[in-house]
């Protein structure tokens, strides 16, 4: 078996779970932005534009259309959630009980892979 001939199905599997992650996140972020802002110590207007550009970006690697931008879009909101988890809110890599910032990095690196490698051949678009 021929590995390399299903590069395609794994960039598809990668993208539909990278969108279901930002999807699930960014619907609160819309829904209830006062409720958002209090815990993250935002405006209630920058976690809205947050959770459209999360919840815009997962269409677009769903869809596979302009899944570049997509995943450069939410490769960025990754590096801005680690940043915040290791300098303002001084979280560790890992925590007991708790999701440190190692959930984020590998949300990074999976849009870093999508950015880098393409979208694969299974698209809407």
């Amino acid at each position: 078996m021929n590995l390399a001939l299903n590069q395609d199905l794994g960039l598809f599997i990668l993208r539909l779970a990278v969108a279901a992650v930002f999807v699930y996140h960014s619907l609160p972020k819309l829904k209830t932005p006062a409720k958002m802002s209090q815990g993250m110590g935002w405006p209630a207007w920058k976690v809205v534009l947050l959770g459209a550009v999360e919840l815009g970006s997962s269409i677009s690697l769903l869809t596979g259309f302009h899944f570049r931008w997509g995943a450069a879009l939410l490769a960025l909101v990754m590096l801005g959630a680690i940043y915040h988890k290791i300098f303002k809110w001084k979280m560790k890599f890992s925590m007991s009980g708790a999701v440190g910032w190692e959930f984020d990095l590998i949300l990074l690196a999976a849009n870093a892979a999508i950015f880098f490698v393409g979208a694969g051949a299974w698209r809407l678009f």
